[in-house]
């Protein structure tokens, strides 16, 4: 049985162990100049196309983060510290529901406190309107005089609502 070989493959036992021929260096040269010329071409067409788009399309004076004055957005404008705005809300309408005060000077209203009402309210009673007589398929009309339901104090809900104070405990 005969073994061909090639030219320049290693024999077994016999040469160097390693490649004899040795890359093209001409290709070589060849691909890295053509490389070279791409990447030039590319680079000047880039400066050229930006400088064309710079003289055809201005894009006027350069932002400058130093620049020191404050242009407001526009309206609506947020809050710059809602909490103190609500807290300031809600001492104002404390202060509403706890002093007397004009809502209209011309024709005599006033405002009282809500303990000072609620007092006036029980001696007075509440104005009511005629109980009605009609009956309608036999069954009288519902009275329009039902006590409505009024929360705790501490049931208060919405933005002020803990504020309220809750109401003393009674002693027995």
């Amino acid at each position: 049985m005969s073994m061909e070989t090639r030219p320049g493959a290693p024999q077994a036992g016999h040469g160097p162990g390693y490649e004899r021929t040795d890359a093209d260096v001409r290709s070589l040269l060849k691909f890295g100049a053509a490389l070279f010329v791409i990447l030039v071409a590319v680079l000047i067409s880039m400066k050229w196309m930006f400088s064309y788009y710079a003289k055809s399309q201005p894009l006027g004076p350069p932002a400058s983060p130093f620049e020191s004055a404050r242009v407001l957005p526009p309206q609506p404008r947020l809050q710059v510290a809602p909490h103190l705005d609500l807290q300031a809300y809600c001492a104002a309408q404390l202060e509403d529901l706890e002093s007397y005060g004009w809502v209209d000077q011309h024709n005599q209203i006033v405002h009282i406190p809500v303990d000072r009402a609620m007092d006036v309210i029980l001696q007075r009673g509440l104005p009511t309107r005629p109980a009605a007589t009609e009956t309608t398929g036999g069954t009288a009309a519902a009275d329009s005089t039902a006590t409505p339901s009024v929360p705790a104090a501490n049931e208060l809900q919405g933005q002020c609502g803990y504020l309220a104070k809750p109401p003393a405990a009674e002693e027995k």
